[in-house]
């Protein structure tokens, strides 16, 4: 899918041109080789370098780092934007001065957005969201920054990049880069990596500059186009259909849909439901109490508990009878508690909530500042692995300045090997674990309660364990065991300073082991199991980064999206409780069976992208894979929608029924086939006026590829039966219905057919052009889909050279038969020799126009007299039919058995004995009889034929109307007893015939009477011929020859108009083809 950035009038200069295709690779135009350390060596011309622009995400960003670059003498003054200021110095860099000039972003620079025919929520199927173009484009609030860097770079040899170091700020460093090489293409780019903004980090960074990395900003473009369309087309559908099902509750509200939120929403809902489904049991324990002086030692039972009574009485009973105690074990070791781990994003945000009561968007709220400010590190990582690298010393001796917790930094720069950080598993080899990075007293309210804990968790992690001495204590009732333990600690060490963990002293009296005592009591209690908690916010944290939902920087941005949605709400105790839609909504797609309230679809992209980012997949692939897969869910769940109106009954209230006009046109139709000229879906839609339908393309208005079907098409609807033959598969089949009297008579009203191109009869018969790829549209230069259908094309006018749309006849079972030959040529010449229908070698020619048969041979007359014609490439197929893929699914057409068991016997299209009935209306066939289908009406396959034009082949003919496998209908020579095969038919439209001899009489084998009518034809005789080498599938087209060689008449109209007609052409069964005047 190509995504474009979007001109726009209000833009400047614009970025026109510059896509996510061109960014892939503009970092590398810029830079040399990315394996060299040095910067200097990655720059060309670097003593031409004189200004330097330098871009961070944000201005309390860039004016830290010009500061620190500065020495504090930047120069400032004000850009296009007035929240974000160009600040100037001067700076050594490669080995030279250069003139500096910092200045910021605010975020993301563009964004994405549908191109403007699907932007309006009603202007298209929620489905084509899937596969409709999207754009880059500049949202009004970031046209005057986009400005500035527009202005700014004309004047500088050299961009760096000083976005965030993650995911998100790769991806904003390259809108930077697209902006400036729209305007300096020739701009060389480097990218500054820090993780904090502190003198070494600045200056470090300065002097590693690399390149931008663009796997890791494919993984975000990936990610945002994924989040619209699935966003998107899941909230236009939801919103659109619950506001008129629930039109009371829901009538003004935005019912949305997020490939992350609907997981979080699970998690809530899930926790919900098992505290509704939990059913307590109660359970009997039995618990012993010892009284020494003023302190009560409670024995816990080593069995537990137990949930049946009856047992746990028995054994209280064998207690109370012998109830003294012998101490069997008195064990003392020593116990640790340990600090904590490096603080990473997650545990920074679920102890913020946990112990600060400060919700995880506030709490990262709050840090960014904190980093920008130059307070703290990067506040977004996944690493609680202090580097060796990373000098911790400095660090803590910044924070003995601290009036509160200074003695306790001191203590850690004292202590036997100074800061020693517990280590923790996880990096994401870019940032360190947080941490302060200066010390500050002045800050307020919740900056100052976040740092103080960040600073607090630093120092106890670099600080040493609690220790302690504990003492377990085990008793021996009437063989019952019980135990105690107690607890002295021994070092508080890392609590003095960390007042979020809890480790108090336990004191229990001293015993012996083998010494006894008489408990002061023995008590038989019971209680009740009890359902798990609804979750806080730092559990439903937890469940995202479990289950891969988001990443450490998104998880408070899904929470808040459910809150602020009303999905859920907050109890007092700040736990997180489903709301009525909330449930209504998970409940309706799990009961789908699409488990969209699960985290394993998200999940399964999060890895995707990782793996973008890491180099290890193709962006493109993954972007298809993931649009094709929740695709296929979206429209599953449109097709079963009513089980989500079901769901959510209960608590909305009853579901209002959709009127059936509105209903289909919130129905997604299937897709048939590929779009040939743009790649999209083709699928069936409605005619504006009638209740036709018409195959078009989803890309309309910008494709207009579309197929109309004729009024003789009654009913077309997609079948699950996919053509073998045509490509791009999958190429559905169509189940069409005629109207009664529309098909010459052999062929059914109802059959299954392909409209990729292979079935010729379906071709014929519709009028239809073969959809080719680069081709200019449909049957009819019908369009595409739409709001509102075009209205279809009108008839067409009858035309001189339009040739009559005759199908051929259909596919029989063949009875078994010699192969037919290629063609007949005379005994003189050779077996290769190609002769026309005058009896001499025919010529061969290339085709040398534009089109899909460039390039290829056929074979003509050579003096243009008869009008021969064949394909050089399919001589051994003359007569066959020439389809492109697999023969027509169709019922056979009636014929009277000969030589078998049914011999004489007219077979309908079921291929089953007809039955014979006679006319009871008043007309001019009363009492005439006829054959029809003898099964039910409901069952009939609409076979009819007259019973007194049901004549049999007469003399030696071997079988009336019998098809080859390829659709092939052959002639018999009658000559005496024997019958040989003669040539097959001539390809269609083509007819040969020659001087027949009364020794060598051809007769068409065509089917049991068939009736073809035209209009218009001068010609004012009866006509009677005998025709060589004419199937049934050619009569039109003996009749077309017949107009121009034999009788010199040229046909002016060839239309088929029924009743209204002045000639017709009759073909008896076996007989000869006669032109009759009306």
């Amino acid at each position: 899918m190509l995504v474009h950035l979007l001109r726009r009038s209000v833009l400047g200069s614009g970025i026109l041109g510059i896509g996510v295709k061109r960014r892939c690779s503009c970092a590398l135009q810029s830079v040399g080789c990315p394996d060299k350390a040095q910067p200097a060596d990655m720059i060309r011309n670097r003593a031409q370098i004189k200004r330097v622009l330098c871009v961070a995400e944000k201005n309390d960003a860039a004016k830290g780092i010009s500061d620190i670059m500065s020495n504090g003498r930047f120069r400032r003054r004000e850009g296009m934007s007035k929240f974000n200021k160009i600040y100037e110095y001067e700076y050594h860099l490669f080995g030279q001065n250069v003139t500096v000039l910092m200045t910021s972003v605010s975020g993301h620079l563009l964004g994405l957005e549908f191109k403007t025919p699907f932007q309006k929520w009603h202007s298209c199927s929620p489905v084509l969201l899937f596969d409709a173009e999207v754009e880059k484009y500049c949202p009004e609030n970031m046209v005057q920054i986009k400005r500035t860097l527009e202005k700014e770079v004309k004047q500088c040899q050299l961009l760096i990049i000083w976005t965030d170091c993650d995911r998100e700020g790769e991806n904003i460093g390259f809108e930077i880069i697209d902006v400036c090489k729209a305007v300096k293409p020739n701009i060389q780019v480097l990218r500054a990596k820090f993780s904090e903004i502190t003198p070494n980090s600045i200056r470090r960074a300065c002097d590693t500059l690399s390149e931008p990395d663009s796997k890791v900003s494919d993984a975000v473009d990936v990610r945002q186009e994924l989040d619209l369309r699935i966003g998107a087309s899941f909230t236009r559908f939801q919103t659109l259909r619950l506001q008129k099902i629930f039109p009371e509750s829901l009538a003004n509200q935005l019912i949305s849909y997020g490939s992350c939120q609907f997981p979080t929403l699970g998690f809530v809902v899930e926790r919900f439901k098992a505290i509704q489904s939990f059913i307590p049991e109660t359970f009997y324990k039995i618990k012993v109490l010892h009284e020494v002086e003023e302190d009560t030692v409670e024995f816990s039972w080593k069995r537990n508990r137990l949930f049946n009574h009856t047992a746990c009485l028995v054994l209280y009973q064998i207690c109370m009878e012998d109830p003294i105690a012998t101490v069997t074990s008195v064990t003392s070791k020593p116990k640790s508690k340990w600090r904590p781990l490096p603080l990473d994003t997650v545990e920074m945000e679920k102890l913020a909530s946990r112990k600060l009561r400060i919700s995880a968007k506030e709490t990262m709220k709050i840090a960014e500042k904190l980093y920008t400010r130059g307070f703290i590190s990067y506040p977004r990582t996944e690493t609680n692995i202090f580097p060796p690298n990373l000098a911790l010393g400095p660090l803590v001796e910044e924070q003995t300045q601290s009036s509160v917790w200074g003695a306790f930094a001191q203590r850690v720069l004292e202590q036997p090997g100074g800061p020693n950080p517990r280590q923790g598993k996880k990096s994401d080899q870019a940032h360190p674990p947080i941490h302060p990075t200066k010390h500050s007293s002045s800050l307020q309210g919740n900056e100052g309660r976040l740092y103080e804990f960040i600073v607090r968790h630093f120092l106890a992690c670099v600080s040493q364990d609690a220790l302690g001495q504990e003492t377990v204590v085990d008793v021996d009732i009437a063989q019952e065991k019980f135990s105690t333990s107690g607890l002295m600690i021994t070092a508080r060490n890392y609590l003095d300073v960390y007042p979020y963990d809890r480790w108090t002293t336990k004191l229990i009296p001293v015993y012996e082991q083998g010494s006894q005592f008489q408990p002061t009591a023995i008590e038989m209690v019971d209680g009740q199991t009890s359902p798990p908690q609804l979750l806080t916010e730092a559990d439903l944290i937890a469940l995202m980064e479990k289950h891969g939902i988001g990443t450490d920087a998104t998880h408070a941005e899904h929470i808040e999206t459910i809150k602020s949605r009303m999905y859920v709400g907050l109890t007092s105790d700040q736990r997180f409780l489903p709301g009525e839609l909330g449930m209504g909504l998970v409940e309706g797609y799990n009961s789908m069976g699409y488990e969209m309230s699960k985290p394993n679809l998200r999940a399964e992209l999060e890895a995707d992208l990782k793996l973008v980012s890491e180099g290890r997949k193709d962006k493109w692939s993954v972007l298809q894979h993931h649009i094709q897969k929740y695709k296929t869910v979206f429209i599953e769940s449109v097709h079963k929608a009513k089980k989500l109106d079901e769901a959510l009954s209960p608590y909305l209230g009853a579901a209002q029924e959709i009127p059936e006009e509105q209903q289909q046109d919130m129905e997604i139709p299937l897709p048939i086939r590929k779009c040939p000229h743009c790649g999209r879906d083709m699928v069936l839609k409605k005619k504006r006026e009638g209740n036709g339908k018409y195959l078009t393309c989803v890309g309309y208005p910008a494709c207009k590829t579309a197929v109309w079907f004729p009024d003789m098409v009654l009913e077309v609807s997609r079948d699950q039966s996919i053509c073998p033959t045509c490509r791009p598969a999958p190429v559905h089949m169509l189940k069409l219905k005629f109207r009664r009297g529309s098909l010459p008579p052999m062929m059914p009203l109802e059959f299954v057919g392909c409209i990729g191109g292979c079935d010729e009869t379906l071709r014929e018969v519709l009028d239809l052009k073969y959809l080719r790829a680069g081709g200019s549209g449909g049957s009819g230069g019908g369009r595409g889909d739409g709001p509102h259908p075009p209205a279809p094309p009108p008839p067409r006018a009858p035309s001189s050279n339009a040739r009559p749309s005759l199908p051929p006849v259909p596919t029989v079972v063949p009875q078994p038969q010699p192969p037919p030959r290629a063609l007949s040529v005379s005994a003189s010449s050779d077996s290769n020799t190609i002769v026309c229908n005058c009896g001499q070698q025919a010529l061969l020619l290339t085709v040398r126009k534009d089109g899909p048969n460039q390039g290829r041979q056929f074979y003509k007359c050579n003096g243009g007299t008869c009008g021969f014609f064949l394909w050089a490439d399919q001589p051994g197929q003359q007569g066959a039919s020439q389809s492109w893929g697999a023969p027509l699914q169709v019922s056979q057409p009636p014929r009277t058995t000969v030589n078998s068991a049914n011999a004489g016997q007219t077979m309908c299209h079921c291929n089953e004995t007809a039955v014979m009935r006679t006319v009871q209306k008043d007309g001019p066939n009363k009492g005439r009889m006829f054959h029809t289908c003898g099964k039910s009406r409901e069952q009939q396959c609409g076979f009819f034929q007259w019973a007194d034009e049901n004549t049999p082949p007469s003399g030696a003919f071997d079988g009336g109307y019998n098809g080859g496998g390829n659709g092939g209908r052959q002639a018999r020579r009658i000559t005496g007893a024997a019958t040989t095969p003669t040539n097959p038919p001539l390809p269609r439209g083509r007819a040969r015939v020659a001087s027949a001899t009364p020794q060598d009489t051809l007769v068409p084998t065509c089917p049991p009477a068939m009736t073809y009518v035209f209009c218009g034809v001068d010609i004012s005789t009866f006509l009677s011929i005998h025709p060589q080498n004419i199937s049934a599938e050619n009569c039109a087209s003996a009749l077309s020859w017949f107009y121009s060689l034999e009788s010199r008449k040229k046909a002016t109209k060839r239309h088929l108009r029924g009743e209204k007609s002045c000639c017709s052409l009759n073909v008896k069964a076996g007989g000869p083809v006669i032109l009759r005047i009306l």
